[in-house]
């Protein structure tokens, strides 16, 4: 009687020892496959969170890119700044572009990145795919700007070229200007001068003895046809002083007596002329010394 019991007894034993390590190896699978799950989740969490990170700072990006760009000038305030926008400043803008659109091509790399990561890990998720999209639509919206941008640089270059060409164009004429009046000036302020002794100005043809009788009483006088290369010039705009190597000296020409007076400075005569309009309106002027 008590050894069937005993032999059920270790039966149900054995039994029970099978079934619990059945039970074991099946928890131990679970748990492995928990774990894996679990270890997959969190990369698939971290994974969504880098992707959601990089897609803010993509669009952050993008978003600095505006037409209204105050580190721009794309809108020149006076002809000073157009003037140079082929100088620094011109050179700012242009690297400003360069550097937008180098935004735009590491946002596009970035983007294609992304995506290429999304379908390697296995992330399927709608919000995902749309804030790519979106970020797409955006980057096209951009190039679009920075193509404004560029044309607004390569117009305000073309004005200023333009300006430029102007602005020469009207230094110039100023300066032709300017050089004909000045040569005018001199003209009205120039007069000639001859000074010498009776005999050097009668050998230069700058006098001539008129009057008298049987040669006698002749009155020396300035002469209608000495040449113009006998006469130093003067500008009596610039010097109003003439000095003259002699202790005596007389003036022959017809310059108003009131225009000019003569002085002894230092054992020499000077002419100094007080009026230069009244003066020069006789252009030649004979100074005869002892």
């Amino acid at each position: 009687m008590r050894k069937p019991i005993l032999i059920t007894l270790v039966a149900a034993v054995v039994l029970l020892a099978g079934a619990t390590g059945a039970l074991f190896m099946k928890y131990q699978k679970t748990a492995a496959e928990y774990a894996t799950t679990k270890a997959a989740e969190e990369a698939a969490t971290t994974r969504y969170t880098e992707t959601i990170d990089a897609i803010a700072a993509i669009q952050d990006s993008l978003n600095a890119i505006t037409v209204e760009d105050t580190t721009v000038p794309m809108v020149s305030r006076d002809l000073a700044v157009e003037q140079k926008l082929g100088e620094p400043a011109g050179q700012q803008a242009l690297d400003r572009v360069a550097a937008l659109r180098a935004v735009v091509v590491r946002s596009k790399d970035r983007i294609r990145h992304l995506e290429s990561g999304l379908k390697t890990s296995g992330i399927k998720v709608a919000g995902l795919q749309k804030m790519i999209t979106n970020l797409k639509r955006t980057v096209t919206e951009k190039e679009g700007l920075i193509a404004e941008l560029s044309g607004r640089v390569d117009s305000l270059q073309t004005q200023v070229t333009g300006l430029a060409t102007e602005v020469e164009q009207s230094h110039d004429t100023i300066r032709d200007r300017e050089q004909t009046i000045e040569q005018k000036r001199r003209e009205l302020a120039t007069v000639y001068v001859a000074v010498g002794t009776r005999k050097q100005l009668a050998a230069r043809g700058v006098i001539v003895a008129r009057g008298g009788v049987l040669g006698l009483g002749k009155a020396l006088q300035p002469s209608t046809l000495a040449s113009g290369d006998v006469f130093t010039p003067l500008d009596t705009d610039q010097e109003t002083v003439i000095r003259t190597p002699s202790a005596k000296a007389r003036v022959l020409s017809a310059q108003p007596a009131s225009s000019y007076e003569l002085k002894i400075v230092e054992g020499h005569v000077e002419l100094h002329i007080i009026d230069p309009v009244e003066f020069r309106k006789i252009r030649q002027l004979v100074i005869l010394t002892a």
